[in-house]
């Protein structure tokens, strides 16, 4: 990044010529330091490392040290920058340099301005100041003469100091008749101005509370006063500030208008919520970028009051309101954006630093034209002066102006040769840039031979890299093929068993429903088992009440064993049929009232054989019976004794 070198070589120098102890060169180790410390600020590690290979001698003088820091250190910045991160590049750099170079200039014998206002100048002067050449390798770092009573002047106005009166107008004269200054030369001049009015932080105080210089009368200028008019110095040469103070500002959704503290750049519009955050270096509310599409213009008010004086300044995206305290104000402001907007596209190069650089353009065309202008007056004066002829010597006056035509034409070639000279010494100067950019290219042909191996053995690890990484590939492929081929397979197997098992639970679930009707079957095959064992018990107690005479046994063998005792047959008593029949019925009766029709163990054919009806579903008792033949009475009872033939 050149331009950010240029802009703070001078800031280098200063701390340069601290460390050297011949004012010519500084020993490679301090160098290292310092290159290190400025690489750091700007991120670049390491960047201090090239010096022990760089030249030979353990020394070096500044050329070849700004040499080194242009190849080395600022080319490997992107050339990408805004010109706000340049800025705090700068600051960084110029903070080191004083740090590094501080001490030659706070240990002085006369000390008015603080060390923060010390900074502040230097800065300022690194800023306006030119380097000359101050023997064949040395250099210096001086202000014009012109500079210095700019400055001087502004710094009159800004402590409030007539610039109408004698003393003033003499000391900013002799400032600009003078020689160039360094920095503690000029440092010593403003110093100086302020010497017998300087009044420290903490006056002494008379009776009734007031300073004594107030008091008496004399205008004494202040610490507090000097901060202030230093710090604003510098807002404007370094952070290229064209105006700040209050102004209202129309809100987007709110349309009230609210008081900020506006600071004004080429490139940017900057608002706080008061002085204080802008002096202490807070943050700002927003900022409003300036370009060349930007207007500024007169806006009417729609009511008279306090904002009254208004304008508008309006950007691509929307438009900003603003409103000053009066018409002065608001004039000033809208000169200010007419200045800004004509300088805000600049580029990398500050406002002040282009002024600076237009000045000293400007000096050196005046200083050449004074000089041919002097060279003029000096042949004309030759020309005109008389060449006193005395009569006896008038024979001699046609001699005596050859004498002077060749004295003329010896002169005109004396300036010739002298030319001649210099262009040699040009010449020379340009054969020593050729041979130094000859060794640069040679150099920088050496370091491309040696990045060309670098990249070259890279390009072989990379290759090899690369053919380890496809047989990683096709290993990676061959695993994921027979991946897929064992998922393949169990998929496949995993339908199988699916199937399997659909078809195992599809016959689970017929047996399950075998099962149940099974089940049912059986319920109800306990249920007749129930309902026949319950009537079987029922037929037995009616026997039992029927036929009390039967023994514990009971049933035919009980009945058998009654009648053997009996005498002979013809003593037996003899029982009519027809009762014999009516006992059978009421037998067979009681038995069927309490047995229904499909439980008796006859078919529906029998009981109309046996006399009975079918049974009616109309009825009011579905177990209804009618009377039974003999046919149910013998089933029935060889049901029930199935070992006895005949009971009656």
């Amino acid at each position: 990044m050149a331009v950010l070198l240029k802009n703070v070589t001078n800031s280098i120098w200063h701390a340069f010529n601290f460390l050297s102890t011949d004012g010519t060169k500084v020993m490679k180790s301090k160098l290292k330091v310092l290159t290190a410390n400025m690489g750091t600020l700007m991120h670049l590690y390491g960047v201090e490392k090239g010096l022990d290979h760089y030249r030979s001698t353990p020394n070096l003088n500044f050329e070849h040290f700004k040499y080194y820091l242009q190849k080395e250190v600022f080319s490997s910045l992107p050339d990408t920058l805004q010109l706000e991160e340049l800025r705090i590049y700068e600051s960084r750099i110029d903070e080191v340099c004083w740090l590094v170079c501080k001490k030659s200039f706070l240990c002085r014998k006369l000390q008015i301005f603080p060390d923060i206002c010390v900074y502040q100048l230097f800065r300022i002067f690194c800023l306006l100041a030119e380097m000359v050449p101050d023997g064949k390798e040395s250099f210096k770092v001086v202000l014009n003469a012109h500079e210095v009573a700019i400055l001087v002047s502004q710094v009159e106005s800004l402590l409030g100091n007539s610039l109408g009166s004698a003393e003033t107008e003499g000391s900013i004269q002799e400032c600009a008749s003078g020689s160039p200054l360094s920095f503690l030369e000029f440092l010593t001049l403003l110093e100086s101005q302020y010497v017998a009015s300087f009044t420290p932080a903490t006056p002494p105080v008379s009776n009734v509370g007031k300073p004594i210089n107030s008091i008496e009368g004399n205008h004494s200028v202040e610490e507090g006063a000097i901060k202030e008019a230093i710090s604003e110095l510098h807002d404007t040469y370094v952070r290229d500030v064209l105006k700040k103070g209050y102004l209202h500002k129309k809100g987007e959704l709110l349309p009230t208008l609210r008081e900020y503290w506006f600071v004004l750049q080429p490139n940017r519009l900057t608002y706080f919520k008061g002085r204080t955050e802008e002096e202490t270096g807070g943050e700002p509310r927003a900022g409003i970028p300036l370009g060349p599409h930007c207007r500024v213009g007169v806006s009417p008010s729609p009511r008279m009051g306090h904002h009254d004086f208004r304008f508008v300044l309006t950007t691509g995206e929307r438009s900003y309101e603003l409103a000053a305290h009066d018409q002065r104000t608001r004039l000033q402001w809208i000169s200010a954006f007419h200045l800004a907007l004509s300088h805000c596209g600049n580029g990398l190069e500050g406002y002040q630093r282009q002024l600076a650089m237009r000045r000293q353009e400007q000096r050196k065309a005046q200083q050449l034209k004074e000089k041919e202008e002097r060279h003029k007056e000096q042949v004309k004066a030759r020309a005109s002066e008389p060449i006193p002829v005395s009569p006896p010597e008038q024979q001699l006056l046609p001699l005596l102006l050859r004498v002077e035509e060749a004295k003329a034409q010896l002169q005109a070639e004396k300036t010739a040769r002298l030319a001649a000279e210099t262009q040699a010494r040009e010449l020379e100067d340009v054969k020593i840039k050729l041979e130094k950019l000859l060794e640069e290219e040679t150099q920088a042909k050496r370091d491309e031979e040696i990045v060309r191996a670098l990249q070259a053995r890279v390009l072989r690890e990379e290759w090899e890299k690369r053919e380890e990484l496809e047989k990683l590939q096709d290993e990676q492929r061959l695993l994921l093929e027979e991946e897929r081929e064992k998922r393949r397979l169990f998929e496949e197997l995993q339908k199988n068993k699916e199937a399997q098992l659909q078809d195992a639970e599809s016959k689970l679930k017929k047996l399950e429903e075998d099962r149940i009707k099974l089940d049912h079957e059986l319920e109800s095959a306990r249920e007749k088992i129930q309902s026949s064992e319950k009537a079987k018990d029922i037929l037995e107690a009616k026997l039992r009440v029927m036929f009390p005479e039967t023994g514990k046994d009971g049933g035919a063998e009980g009945v058998r064993r009654a009648l053997s005792f009996m005498s002979c047959v013809r003593e037996r008593p003899r029982i009519r049929r027809d009762q014999g029949d009516r006992l059978e019925r009421e037998l067979v009766q009681a038995v069927f009232v309490s047995l229904p029709a499909n439980e008796s163990g006859l078919s529906a054919q029998q009981h109309g054989d046996a006399g009975l009806q079918p049974f009616s579903p109309t009825r009011a008792d579905p177990h209804e019976l009618f009377l039974p033949s003999e046919l149910h009475i013998l089933c029935l009872v060889r049901h029930i004794f199935p070992g006895s033939k005949s009971v009656l």
